[in-house]
């Protein structure tokens, strides 16, 4: 690669400190304000480090250090690095969902970008939602850009057994409803179960989401999968600083890398690692920024041919994302599948693909499977279709019980999760294991937000007689830790009265994975009948952010983006003079 030196006056920033004018002169006057001196700003690469980093959001309470990390790179190539504190989307604390609130990161990043005088991003974020939403930000805002992962925690310890963060949790929190374990285990376990900063280290939504980015083609070879705490972390992002103002000196924007073909590798890779069921709504909305119709039959095409080779939970025996890491991370994963990938296409570090993968090789292969002995032949995701998921939905199926995937059952109705969560163990319901378990009400507008409500809890009785799993329909989301024969995403919601809306305890449903089919057992014209007599719920907002939430969010098929961001169209820098 030939290094490339833009003249100032190329500089996007130039147009705010550069013109002979009464604007440039307030800027510069301004800038030495800040305490900087000329020599150390003009001219050079102006570089914004936004930073998800909050005293609450433990997936990145190491951000703050990592972005001193980028800054030093930056410095070291010649640029000028300003951070800036953007919204911070922790899984943990934000309610009712941070999903609520991904499309106002992606607001806030297009816009920072957009109204500063910056030539060029570095994004520092992990945690679920952050990922996609700095990069649809920055898609739309199309300067060049690096993503830098969190990282995913350490992995858990709890007597002598290795623990899985969100995954054992759902695991020990039902042999707690089940009465196998009692208030001291649960104690330990939770002293046990996140032991460092950083995100799930499961292969949950952080870690497949920052896997997908990386596949993408916007981070540093192997970044997704250093775990947060590791030196090479650090190093990481400083690297990542030296590339941001080399690419800025290249004009390698964003658009040029979030191609096509840069999406299809980036759903590959996905389904290769038994990724999370949410990265399907993510890459969606995050191609339509980058103006790639990418759709639920893509999904399902693509994982008719890839297999799964990440032996890592929940879709994996045994290990988490520190193994993985260690046995060759995602160059080591996708060096044993180039025939499904476009080799040809740049990343933010490589003039192609192929070249980033030279060199990458697989350490473990219990931990990155060959391909003649994969976890799962095909990719862990399948997508529905039916009378009651017309628009699609999604099922983790490497993660259910093998005989759930043909199902027929009747139905137990909640109208809402509170409902749900106050009823569920009362024996009057009837609940067996043969019973279709399904909640209304959690989608996109219903949730609001289109929460984690998809793994409904099993009834506290039928877990102590040993039952694991049941079939659970909804138009919620779930943690990409979670498992279960749970389908999930019904489009359209029940809330805006997709056929969801109509469905009544009693109703047999057919579940049948292999046919990618999804049936109520009920005929049409009953069908017309309940939805004639159907009424709207009302609206949840009043004013405020959650109204134009509930104005322009899209449905879970096209990526619950906002309407106004998602369509076409230019807008223009603005005039800083």
């Amino acid at each position: 690669m030939v290094p490339v030196t833009r003249e100032a006056h190329e500089l996007r920033s130039h147009q705010w400190y550069g013109q002979d004018g009464l604007r440039s002169f307030s800027h510069r006057a301004r800038t030495r304000q800040l305490g900087y001196l000329p020599e150390e700003h003009l001219g050079k690469p102006v570089i914004a480090v936004l930073n998800t980093w909050s005293d609450i959001n433990p997936c990145h309470v190491h951000l703050r250090d990592r972005a001193q990390a980028v800054k030093r790179g930056v410095w070291q190539a010649g640029g000028f690095p300003l951070e800036f504190p953007v919204a911070t989307l922790s899984e943990t604390f934000q309610k009712p969902t941070p999903m609520l609130y991904r499309n106002l990161l992606a607001m806030e990043t297009e816009e920072l970008l957009r109204s500063y005088p910056v030539d060029g991003a570095v994004l520092l974020g992990g945690c679920d939602k952050s990922t996609p939403a700095l990069l649809m930000g920055a898609a739309s805002a199309d300067l060049p850009t690096v993503f830098v992962p969190a990282g995913p925690m350490l992995p858990g310890h709890w007597r002598g057994e290795v623990l899985g963060s969100g995954t054992d949790m759902w695991k020990y929190w039902d042999d707690r409803r089940a009465g196998l374990i009692g208030d001291c285990e649960m104690t330990e376990l939770e002293s046990g179960l996140a032991r460092s900063p950083g995100h799930c280290m499961t292969m949950g939504t952080a870690s497949t989401l920052t896997a997908a980015a990386e596949a993408l083609g916007t981070t540093l070879p192997g970044a997704s999968s250093i775990p947060a705490v590791d030196s090479g972390h650090d190093r990481m992002a400083a690297a990542s600083g030296l590339r941001i103002v080399e690419l800025v000196h290249q004009d390698r924007r964003l658009s040029r890398i979030l191609t096509r073909d840069a999406f299809e590798d980036a759903v590959t890779t996905v389904l290769a690692l038994g990724g999370s069921t949410n990265a399907v709504i993510h890459l969606i909305a995050m191609a339509g920024r980058a103006g790639v119709r990418l759709t639920l039959d893509d999904f399902d095409g693509i994982a008719r041919t890839v297999p799964v080779l990440a032996n890592v939970r929940p879709g994996g025996e045994r290990y988490l994302m520190e193994d993985f890491h260690f046995a060759g991370g995602l160059p080591g994963l996708l060096s044993r599948i180039p025939d499904l990938l476009h080799l040809e296409r740049p990343t933010v570090a490589h003039d192609t693909l192929r070249e980033q993968l030279a060199g990458a090789r697989v350490h473990n292969d219990e931990v990155i499977r060959p391909r003649d002995k994969p976890v799962a032949p095909e990719g862990g995701l399948a997508v529905l279709r039916g009378n009651l998921c017309p628009d699609g939905a999604v099922v983790k199926h490497i993660t259910a019980d093998p005989r759930l995937l043909r199902h027929t059952g009747p139905a137990v109705v909640f109208d809402d999760y509170r409902t749900m969560q106050r009823t569920i163990d009362d024996p009057a319901l009837g609940i067996t294991p043969d019973h279709v378990l399904v909640l209304r009400g959690a989608g996109p507008k219903g949730g609001p937000g289109m929460p984690e409500y998809g793994m409904l809890p099993i009834p506290a009785y039928l877990l102590k007689q040993g039952v694991r799993d049941m079939v659970r329909i909804s138009d919620a989301r779930m943690s990409g830790t979670s498992y279960g024969t749970c389908v999930l995403h019904i489009a359209p919601e029940s809330h805006v009265g997709g056929p969801l809306a109509l469905v009544r305890t009693g109703d047999h449903v057919t579940l049948d994975v292999a046919a990618r089919s999804l049936r109520l057992e009920v005929s049409d014209e009953e069908l017309e009948r309940r939805r004639a007599a159907w009424t709207p719920p009302p609206e949840r907002f009043e004013r405020g952010y959650g109204a134009l939430y509930n104005e322009q969010i899209t449905q879970a098929d096209t990526g619950c983006d906002f309407a106004f961001l998602a369509r076409p169209g230019k807008v223009p820098d603005p005039y800083a003079g």
